[in-house]
C-alpha cells in the first residue's frame, strides 16, 4: 500500500480533486484515481471524499491510499511481439497499428497488456492497477511503434519520473495535411478535454500545458512529411496540437483529416525513437522502431507523384 500526501497550492485553487491528483502523479492513470476516489482512498483535510468532481481550495490538504495491486482479471493471450529490446526490468515493443494498449470496456482480450502478460508471465510492475500492468505511457490505437514495459515497480517509477521531467525522449514521424509554412517550430498551447465531444481533445486555455516541437522532413503536393518531438504527453497531442493549427494528420477523421487513395486506417503517425535511461545501469538506451510497411507506400506514392 502506498500513501502520498499534497498540499494545494494557490495557483491549483477551484481544480477538479481527480484532476489536481492525476496532474501530481504520473504513474496514476485520472480513470483509475476516479475508481480509488469512489472507494473511499480520498481524503481532504482530513474528510473523506467520493467525488472526483470536488472542487479544492488553496492549502486543503490531500491524502491517497493506493491499495496493492489486486490479482490480476485480464487474460494472457499468446500474441506475437515485435520486440525491440528487453531485459530484466525494461521491455521495449513495436506496438502495430490497430492494437489497443490496454484493456477498457469493450475491449478486454486482444490488447498488448493481454500480450506483455503472457510474455512476461508475473514479472510487470503494478503500479497502474489491474488493467495497466507494466503500462507506463501509451500511444493511440491506431498510432505504431515504440512504447516501453516496466517489469518491476522500481523501473516503473524511475521511468515514470523521466517521463515527468521530459528527459525521456520520443520521436515520432507524421504526414499532415496542407503545407507547414516554416521548416521547425514548436506548437506550445494547453491541451483539455473538448467541452462538446467529450471522446476527443482540444486546444484551449483551461487545458494542461502541452509543447510539441516538429522539424519538416519533405514536401509533397498538398502534404508535409514531419517528425515530432514531444516535450509534453498529453492524450492526442501532435494530433490535437497540428489540427489546431490547420494542418490535421493526414487518415485523421476525428480531428479533420483527410483520406488517400491508401488506406491509411486512421491517422499516419509513427513513434520512432523512444530514449530514456535505464533505471538499473543509468545508461542512456535509444530505441527505434521501424517505419510500418503501409507509411513508406505512402511516401513512395507522394514522392513520385511529385
Amino acid at each position: 500500500m502506498d500513501v502520498y500526501d499534497f498540499i494545494v497550492t494557490e495557483e491549483a485553487e477551484g481544480e477538479r480533486l481527480d484532476q489536481y491528483v492525476s496532474d501530481c502523479i504520473d504513474t496514476i492513470s485520472r480513470s483509475y484515481l476516479q475508481k480509488l476516489i469512489k472507494e473511499e482512498k480520498v481524503t481532504v483535510n482530513d474528510k473523506t471524499i467520493t467525488k472526483s468532481s470536488y472542487r479544492l481550495n488553496c492549502d486543503d490538504k490531500i491524502s491517497l491510499i493506493v491499495p496493492p495491486a489486486a490479482a490480476l482479471e485480464i487474460e494472457a493471450e499468446d500474441i506475437p511481439l515485435d520486440i525491440l529490446y528487453e531485459d530484466d526490468d525494461i521491455l521495449v515493443v513495436n506496438k502495430p497499428k490497430g492494437m489497443v494498449v490496454h484493456p477498457a470496456v469493450g475491449h478486454y482480450s486482444g490488447t498488448l497488456v493481454n500480450a506483455i502478460m503472457f510474455h512476461c508471465k508475473d514479472r510487470l510492475s503494478g503500479i497502474n492497477g489491474i488493467l495497466r500492468p507494466g503500462i507506463v505511457h501509451r500511444i493511440d490505437k491506431d498510432t505504431s511503434g515504440s512504447l516501453i514495459i516496466c517489469k518491476n515497480d522500481v523501473a516503473h517509477n524511475i521511468i515514470a519520473a523521466q517521463l515527468k521531467e521530459h528527459s525521456l525522449k520520443r520521436i515520432y514521424k507524421a504526414i499532415v495535411m496542407g503545407q507547414l509554412k516554416e521548416d521547425t517550430g514548436t506548437i506550445h498551447a494547453p491541451i483539455g478535454r473538448h467541452h462538446v465531444d467529450r471522446k476527443k481533445m482540444a486546444v484551449h486555455p483551461g487545458g494542461k500545458d502541452a509543447i510539441t516541437h516538429y522539424k519538416v522532413l519533405e514536401r509533397f503536393k498538398g502534404y508535409t512529411y514531419a517528425e515530432f518531438r514531444l516535450e509534453t504527453g498529453r492524450t492526442h497531442q501532435i494530433r490535437v496540437h497540428m489540427a489546431h493549427t490547420g494542418h490535421p494528420l493526414l487518415g485523421d477523421t476525428v480531428y479533420g483529416g483527410g483520406n488517400f487513395q491508401v488506406a491509411t486506417n486512421g491517422q499516419v503517425l509513427h513513434a520512432e525513437t523512444i530514449s530514456f535511461i535505464h533505471p538499473k545501469t543509468n545508461e542512456l538506451i535509444e530505441i527505434n522502431a521501424p517505419m510500418p510497411e503501409y507509411f513508406n507506400k505512402i511516401l513512395e506514392i507522394l514522392r513520385k507523384k511529385s
